[in-house]
């Protein structure tokens, strides 16, 4: 509603308010003008029953274009279709019914300007500004630019020409502009709008500083829908101009020139890729380059030494520099000028002088150190060491930064020498039992020390000659020398690097011993006195020990044969010989390892078993020894007996070393199994006519076992089952069987008290006629099978029948029963 009311307000104040001249009392205004379009308003007159509006060029006032009537009750009238721009006459006249008028009015007004163009462009000038340019329209006053967000903003500046600027606008906003002439008679009708979007408003720097002499660091406040920042530095005094793009809110510009002031100025860029409006200048100065030319020389003031620092000043700097003066032993000066002066400074004192410019932006970085030294002072802590080759090192404390070193040396003898040096010792050539009297100056390029302590030394006895180190047993080492000129004392040392062991004694020889296996000793013999100490710089003998005995022994028995044997070897280099000795003699294997194989071992023996290093020291001891059983032998004959169709009896000859037996035949049809400390057994479960794989285990006491394999074994052909006997014709008896298989002959046998008779039957056959049987009898008979050899069956039971008598030939056969083999 707001925005309808500022539209009418708006509207409202672009009425002309012309009154017409008026006769007979009819009185015309203007209500409102467009370019096309006029609407007038008038009083109303009494009698009149129309009104009449005619319209003509006020150049051609009487050429009439138009006329328009309105009913007696109007009073606010519109005449459309004119030309824009043109000033018309008017006149509006009261009728009565005769149409004759009773009042009639003249008003000349113009109609508003034509519609313009298009705004041709809009260009930001700032975040807040819009630069307008359209066409100008002949007889236009005045122009109205219409301004309008999607926000609900809503906005007309009234601008007299183009192009023109749109002020206190929102930055990043987009915005649609319009524009419309206006004249006397009003404003013409708005433009086709244009879109156009305000630009980011300018970054607010929020810190800046210089963090090296070479640079400054920038930082500023987010810009609401900024994707990059670009940042400019002017240099005062010069023609450039340096840009940085970054999508940072801070930035930090190295590569600029020391101590000089620099204008920085930012915008922002829009994700459209627009400029951004530009920030105001801010200053920020470089800190100031580093002193350069730095010299210092020493100076004397009331008798006080000192340190006069000088360097040279930049005179393209920018702005007021101070300049600090620093050396490592705590003296600092300061000045604003070329030079200054450290005090105060004592003997063999060496000053890292170094100088800091600094500004308002910081200090600069520290010139590169200056070394100054003044004189030296006496060297200190002098002393004395000893080597055994018959040399004497002076040594002392080096003084502070002196350039070289002058020793003097003086023996009991009265002999003299002197040393010339620049490090902080001399060596000279020196006998034992000698007294020398040592002092030592310093120089440099400031002069002499004074002189210092002076040093008494006797010298160290002699080492012995003629040292000899010889192993006695597996830890202990015997040392023997000849004494020694100025001894009184010896120590002997022996060391492996894990332990020292130590002698004291005046007699010429030692003995260490609960040394460790296997190391080599360093042994030294060291002469003392009381007056110089120990000569602990006489030459070492190096000797080894016997090697360690082998521990961890362990058997792994491989095969029937042969046993590997292993053990922890920690010597560094051993032969190892491993010895088994038992009832089976000896057997030895060597290796320079920690595994061997012993081979060729007989079965059934027992051994015990040790290793024994030997390496170029001595032998070590044996090992903690273990003992060793092999395998069982096997039994070297087995013989396999059938005792019943389903029972054997196997039996064999000794096996050395077999304590326990588990015998087994085996077939596809089953297996049977003995385990005992016999050399027999029976077995049964055994399948009749099956070939059995015959095989043995033998265990030892301590349960190591051999697998033995013998010739197989094939069981009896099964007897056959459902004995019949029949009766013929005549005397003849048939013998009837179910047969157990195809591939064997069978042999019936019919045994009684006084007559035996036989039949055989070929592969395949399951009957056997037995004819001129004696009646009257009780008959065994028997059906086995025969062996390929011709042989039969012993196992297979007999069934018992009586063969009665028909007159004289067979008659009835009774089944008796069954009886099994006697």
């Amino acid at each position: 509603m707001g925005a309808m009311k500022w539209l009418v307000i708006s509207v409202l104040m672009g009425i002309c308010s012309q009154a017409a001249v008026a006769t007979g009392g009819i009185e015309v205004t203007v209500f409102s003008a467009s370019s096309k379009t006029m609407i007038l308003r008038w009083t109303r007159v009494s009698g009149a029953s129309s009104y009449k509006i005619t319209v003509a060029p006020a150049s051609s006032p009487n050429n009439h274009i138009t006329y328009v009537t309105f009913g007696p009750n109007t009073v606010l009238g519109s005449v459309n279709s004119l030309s824009p721009n043109i000033v018309y006459k008017f006149t509006v006249e009261a009728l009565d019914n005769s149409q004759v008028a009773l009042s009639t009015a003249v008003l000349d007004a113009p109609t508003a300007p034509e519609m313009m163009d298009p705004i041709q462009t809009v260009k930001p000038k700032d975040s807040t500004t819009f630069i307008v340019e359209f066409n100008l329209q002949t007889a236009a006053t005045s122009y109205i630019v219409r301004v309008e967000n999607a926000n609900g903003f809503f906005r007309e500046d009234t601008v007299s020409s183009s192009p023109t600027e749109i002020k206190s606008l929102t930055p990043y906003t987009e915005y649609t502009l319009s524009v419309m002439a206006v004249n006397s008679g009003g404003r013409s009708q708005p433009s086709s709008p244009v879109m156009a979007t305000t630009v980011l408003p300018p970054p607010q720097f929020s810190a800046t500083s210089s963090p090296s002499n070479d640079s400054i660091s920038v930082s500023w406040d987010p810009v609401a829908y900024a994707v990059q920042y670009t940042l400019s530095l002017y240099k005062l005094g010069s023609n450039t101009t340096v840009k940085h793009n970054t999508t940072n809110t801070n930035l930090t510009i190295t590569g600029l020139d020391a101590g000089s002031l620099y204008n920085i100025k930012s915008y922002a860029w829009d994700p459209e890729g627009r400029k951004g409006d530009r920030s105001l200048f801010i200053n920020q100065t470089t800190r100031p380059p580093t002193p350069s030319s730095v010299s210092v020389s020493m100076v004397m003031n009331n008798n006080v030494a000192g340190l006069s620092v000088s360097w040279e000043l930049d005179q393209t700097v920018y702005g007021s520099v101070y300049y600090h003066v620093m050396s490592d032993q705590n003296l600092t000066c300061n000045s604003t000028s070329s030079s200054c002066t450290l005090s105060p400074v004592g003997c063999g004192e060496a000053h890292m002088v170094q100088v800091t410019a600094s500004n308002e932006a910081g200090p600069s970085y520290p010139s590169s150190p200056v070394v100054f030294v003044t004189y030296p002072c006496p060297p200190q802590s002098l002393a004395l060491v000893e080597s055994p080759e018959g040399n004497c090192t002076l040594t002392w404390d080096t003084v502070p930064h002196a350039d070289s070193y002058s020793a003097f040396i003086k023996r009991g003898d009265g002999s003299e020498e002197m040393c010339n040096t620049t490090s902080n010792n001399c060596t000279y050539h020196c006998e034992c039992g000698y007294t020398y009297l040592m002092y030592v100056y310093a120089f440099n390029q400031a002069g002499s020390s004074p002189q210092g302590q002076v040093l008494n030394h006797t010298t160290l006895p002699c080492c012995p000659e003629g040292v000899s180190v010889s192993l006695v047993s597996t830890d202990t080492l015997e040392i023997q020398w000849t004494a020694s000129r100025g001894a009184e004392l010896y120590e002997t040392r022996a060391a492996d690097g894990a332990q020292v062991i130590l002698c004291n004694d005046t007699a010429p020889v030692c003995a260490l011993s609960d040394l460790n296996c296997d190391s080599p000793y360093s042994v030294v013999v060291i002469p003392c006195n009381d007056i110089s100490g120990c000569n602990r710089a006489c030459r070492a003998h190096t000797k080894d020990t016997a090697p360690c005995m082998p521990t961890n022994l362990m058997l792994n028995p491989k095969n029937s044969s042969c046993v590997s044997v292993s053990w922890t070897a920690n010597n560094r280099a051993a032969t190892y010989t491993v010895s088994a000795t038992g009832d089976g003699g000896e057997h030895n294997c060597t290796t320079s390892g920690n595994t061997c194989d012993i081979t060729d071992l007989p079965c059934g023996s027992t051994y015990e078993v040790s290793v024994t290093a030997t390496s170029a020291a001595g032998q070590s001891l044996p090992s903690f020894s273990d003992s060793l059983e092999t395998e069982p032998c096997c039994p070297v004959s087995l013989r396999v007996d059938q005792v019943t169709q389903a029972m054997t009896n196997v039996s064999w000859s000794h096996a050395k070393g077999a304590h326990s037996f588990i015998t087994s035949l085996t077939s596809s049809r089953g297996h049977a199994r003995c385990h005992t400390k016999d050399s027999h057994c029976l077995m049964g479960c055994i399948t009749c006519g099956t070939n059995y794989t015959v095989t043995m285990e033998a265990f030892s006491h301590s349960g190591r076992r051999s697998n033995c394999t013998y010739q197989g074994f094939s069981s009896s052909a099964c007897c056959p089952s459902g004995v019949r006997l029949y009766r013929l014709h005549s005397n003849s008896l048939r013998v009837y069987w179910r047969g157990a298989g195809s591939s064997h002959s069978y042999i019936t046998e019919m045994v009684a008290s006084s007559n035996n008779y036989t039949c055989t039957a070929s592969p395949g056959e399951n009957s056997c006629d037995v004819s001129n049987v004696q009646c009257g009898d009780v008959y065994n008979v028997m059906v086995a099978p025969l062996t390929p050899e011709g042989s039969k069956v012993l196992f297979c039971p007999q069934r018992l029948y009586s063969v009665t008598c028909a007159g004289n030939e067979v008659g009835t056969v009774i089944f008796r029963g069954k009886r099994s083999v006697d």
